[in-house]
């Protein structure tokens, strides 16, 4: 997986505090410091370590120190094709078998990804776990010479290729890696997209694959961070046991490259299938942790990444020229890239935006960003922090944090000074960056209008490339039968018990219900309202209502205009966040607890006094209106719109939560008041606390910001009965010129309060729920059709729907489409084996913990068990449930719930290309639909 790290990641984590002289808002704060152990073993691996007993959890998380930075021109993409081949299997481990012996042990936040400056792999495991996770990691590092051969390697690179089309098939992708070739001298490390190119990609040869694990994937050019719950005298010895007999490889020479300013401005127009376009303007910055980088950041964060921004309030709102405006900076180690992306609406021409952009940026240059705006940007950068600390792995997560750190810094402890520095940012440092940096000389500037996607693929390598090149073991045979214990995988420590939190509960005089879990582990509180306003209470004509309502509520309320609810957020480094399922709304918020009231009240403000302002209303409808229409810009979205229509009709469960053109265009403000009334209120509603607050404060939050909420909220409607089930059919929606064909097979599925839930789930984990699962095995692993394909539930409270598939390369979809049904078809009559029913059932029991790792995860949790009338202790009663999910269960409800000549296959791709060979595979008649689901005859 290639990323592009949007600011600094979340961070990291202990109990040292450090008040900060000058906290956002509210009360004092302290802020929590890593604690950590620093070592090195003989061989160079460097060993940071932190202990957390929260959960019984573990991360680990490996950094080898290489990535496009270390690459040349020819070679681009071969950190992250490495990285893919990481996964294909090590000596001992087995072909294939990393991701399923971690996914097996219920690992949570499983990835390997690549970034301009470095490589890593990390999975979070449960306590009783590590040591499988240490002799995984350590086979790959030591041992994957002896399994690389050229199969794997074709198949890799297909893979990664099918990755680079998806990415190619996204909205103005193709935009993003023009605006670093302007950025950056073709010789620059940062030039290439850290995927690489497709010539560079398929020009990779098993020999130079091998010369580059040889090279930089070895234990001194790593470093391994492990948070969690472990012994750490137990932990040395088994690191030492793992990693220790791995032989140090050759030293890696530090990349000094230095990157050339722009002393005038670069421009560049892109053609892409959308249809709206898109100004992109760049420019280079300080890298990570160099001085300047914070002061840009807080000056870009006026420009544009505040909700109410300087451009969003002159683009956005004011004139609403603008669909979308996106400002970012990403500081690396050789330079730092601030962006601001713009899209416009119908009709408006990019060179009056760029004048605008241009006008916004003038007036920040002469008067710097105000004090408000300042202290925002730290308040959120602040709360970012804080929040990050919750977790122990996956991105930004502690052992994260302290590898990323420990990189660029050397003290994985850096977070002290990192505040600090952003803290100390001022008004009159961010004005002299933004004067510094953000010039018309030294920016680029990228147009994306309509036209052709302009592509530079190649053809796939001949079948026999490097059929003759001869694999040499780098190990004496003496070395390998020392090190034949690695051959059988660790058994895991003592069975873990679960501790889940049950909440407590109390409820309002108004009949609001309120649940409440106190975590004191950091100073965070999260709080989240779910009402009963999904869009199933929306009829098919009125499609878009609920969520509409929704997006409309969070923009302004009686007593705060969109800026100052906005602002009023900001200062205290939070945003509401609203969102619209089918089943319900959520209103949800974390802070810091020197701000728990502040946040509450706004929280409280938003649920209660929506404005549903005309000209808000009229905003959002007509944005709503433009997103709509840029559907038709991503096959993948398209299909997502065409299967369930096609299954449901006109049912709530076959139209889109934001609507259709027609049914959007007919709502009225009225219709939002009208639905706010019917379903908001505190009878149909709960609160959830999750944090750093007592019992008795809980009560008085609650109590204080919500015991005033009245309102009339009904209940759900009932609704009507699914339609009859379809027979097996392909449709086709024309997408000419699309890089991949999005493939999906949709069905009807189960409602959630289904009595075999948990056995469906255990199924489906075999089928298609998991990297290991057959269809994205067959699919992506043993074909190279895909970058991944998967299935999944669709779990409503009175029904659902199924779908699986994935996007998959153009000129094999028929093909694709006859193995994705294979898949589906042979499952009733082919069940899991006791090998995968295991695995399955394990991985689901040990993956609830995760559920719990962070306050806002908590609370979500929470909402679920009011939407959907759970019992209290629902969570700590599911290891138990999955436990007892047998062999007959799965078989059972793979014959009563996977239904595969009742699954209509749609394929939005280019046609002409791929109509004939859907047709060969005889699944089904073939229809051709639009975008919007009509029928073309």
């Amino acid at each position: 997986m290639t990323i592009r790290p949007f600011l600094a990641a979340l961070m990291a984590v202990s109990l040292v505090p450090i008040v900060l002289a000058a906290p956002p808002a509210g009360k004092p704060l302290k802020l929590p410091e890593i604690k950590f152990e620093k070592y090195t073993l003989p061989n160079g691996l460097t060993v940071i370590t932190h202990e957390d007993h929260r959960l019984p959890l573990v991360a680990v998380d490996l950094w080898y120190h290489v990535g496009p930075l270390n690459e040349r021109a020819g070679r681009t993409g071969f950190a992250h094709l490495f990285e893919h081949m990481m996964f294909e299997g090590s000596e001992h481990v087995g072909e294939k078998a990393h991701i399923k012996f971690v996914q097996g042990a219920g690992a949570t936040d499983v990835n390997g990804t690549t970034s301009f400056d470095r490589t890593n792999y990390f999975e979070t495991l449960p306590a009783n776990q590590l040591e499988l996770g240490l002799w995984l990691e350590s086979d790959r590092m030591g041992f994957l010479m002896e399994g690389l051969d050229r199969v794997k390697l074709a198949n890799q690179r297909d893979v990664v290729r099918n990755e680079r089309r998806q990415g190619e098939g996204q909205p103005y992708e193709l935009a993003n890696e023009k605006m670093y070739q302007l950025l950056f001298p073709k010789e620059h490390p940062y030039y290439a997209d850290v995927i690489g190119s497709h010539a560079d990609i398929e020009a990779a040869r098993i020999a130079d694959i091998r010369d580059f694990h040889q090279q930089f994937y070895t234990p001194n050019n790593a470093s391994i961070a492990i948070a969690g719950d472990f012994d750490p005298v137990k932990l040395k010895a088994l690191l030492t046991k793992y990693f220790g007999p791995i032989p140090k490889g050759p030293a890696v020479a530090p990349v000094n490259v230095e990157t050339p300013a722009i002393t005038a401005q670069r421009r560049a127009v892109v053609t892409d299938t959308v249809k709206l376009p898109e100004l992109t303007i760049a420019w280079l910055t300080p890298g990570v942790f160099q001085p300047g980088s914070d002061e840009a950041d807080v000056a870009m964060f006026a420009l544009g990444g505040a909700k109410a921004s300087r451009l969003d309030q002159a683009l956005v709102y004011k004139t609403q020229v603008a669909q979308r405006v996106t400002c970012q900076l990403d500081a690396e180690k050789l330079a730092g890239i601030a962006e601001c992306d713009v899209i416009a609406k119908p009709g408006v021409k990019l060179e009056d935006l760029e004048a605008t952009v241009w006008s916004e940026i003038a007036k920040l240059q002469a008067d710097g960003p105000t004090e408000e705006e300042v202290t925002a940007a730290k308040a959120v950068h602040l709360t970012r922090k804080i929040t990050g600390l919750q977790r122990l792995g996956g991105f930004g997560g502690v052992a994260d944090t302290l590898n990323q750190y420990n990189q660029y810094t050397g003290d994985p402890g850096y977070l002290v000074k990192d505040v600090a520095s952003q803290q100390a940012v001022t008004a009159s440092g961010a004005k002299a960056a933004a004067a510094k940096y953000f010039t018309k000389d030294s920016a680029v500037v990228v147009y994306t209008v309509a036209g052709k996607k302009e592509l530079n693929d190649v053809p796939r390598s001949p079948g026999d490339t490097d059929a003759d090149v001869k694999i040499v073991n780098p190990y004496s045979e003496a070395f390998e039968t020392e090190q034949a214990w690695r051959k059988t995988p660790p058994a895991p420590g003592p069975a873990l018990s679960f501790h889940l939190p049950v909440p407590k509960t109390f409820t309002l005089k108004n009949g609001l219900k309120v649940y409440f879990v106190e975590d004191k582990n950091l100073p965070v509180l999260s709080a989240q309202v779910e009402v009963r306003a999904g869009s199933e209470n929306t009829p098919f004509a009125k499609a878009g209502l609920a969520s509409l309502t929704g997006a409309t509520m969070g923009e302004a309320t009686t007593t705060r205009d969109l800026t100052q609810l906005a602002e009023a957020q900001e200062k205290i480094g939070t945003r509401i966040n609203l969102g619209t399922t089918m089943d319900g709304m959520d209103a949800a918020l974390t802070v810091t607890t020197n701000n728990a009231d502040q946040g509450l009240e706004l929280l409280a403000d938003v649920m209660q006094h929506p404005a549903f302002a005309d000209k808000d209303f009229d905003r959002m409808q007509k944005q709503r209106l433009v997103a709509i229409s840029q559907v038709a810009d991503s096959p993948q979205a398209i299909a997502q719109r065409v299967g369930p229509l096609l299954i449901y009709g006109e049912h709530p469960y076959g139209a889109s939560a934001t609507g259709t053109l027609d049914s959007v265009k007919a709502l009225s403000k009225a219709d939002l008041v009208e639905f706010y009334k019917q379903h908001y209120g505190p009878a149909d509603a709960a609160l959830t606390l999750v944090g750093d607050v007592n019992e008795a404060e809980a009560k008085r939050l609650a109590e204080k910001y919500f015991g005033g909420w009245t309102g009339t909220a009904r209940a759900g409607v009932k609704l009507a009965p699914a339609p009859a089930a379809p027979q097996r059919h392909i449709v086709i929606v024309d997408k000419p010129g699309a890089p991949q064909t999005a493939l999906f097979a949709f069905g009807q599925g189960v409602p959630i309060t289904t009595p075999d839930l948990q056995a469906i789930q255990v199924m489906n984990y075999t089928l298609g729920g998991s990297f290991g699962s057959r269809i994205n095995m067959n699919l992506r692993e043993e074909h190279g059709y895909t970058y991944g394909a998967q299935s999944a539930y669709q779990l409503y409270a009175q029904g659902g729907g199924f779908l699986a598939g994935g996007l998959v390369r153009t000129d094999i979809t028929g093909p694709a489409a006859k193995e994705l049904m294979y898949e589906i078809s042979r499952f009733p009559t082919a069940p899991p084996t006791d090998a995968e029913l295991t695995m399955a059932k394990d991985a689901r029991v040990h993956a609830i913990p995760a559920l719990f790792e962070t306050t806002s995860a908590t609370a979500g949790a929470l909402g679920s068990i009011f939407l959907y009338n759970r019992p209290l202790d629902y969570y700590t009663t599911l290891p138990e449930k999955y436990s007892k999910v047998t062999a007959a269960d799965v078989i059972r409800v793979a014959k009563e719930d996977v239904h595969p000549i009742n699954l209509i296959i749609v394929a939005v791709g280019d046609k002409a290309k791929i109509e004939q060979g859907l047709k060969d595979t005889n699944l089904g008649p073939i229809e051709v639909r639009t975008p919007t689901g009509e029928l073309v005859k």
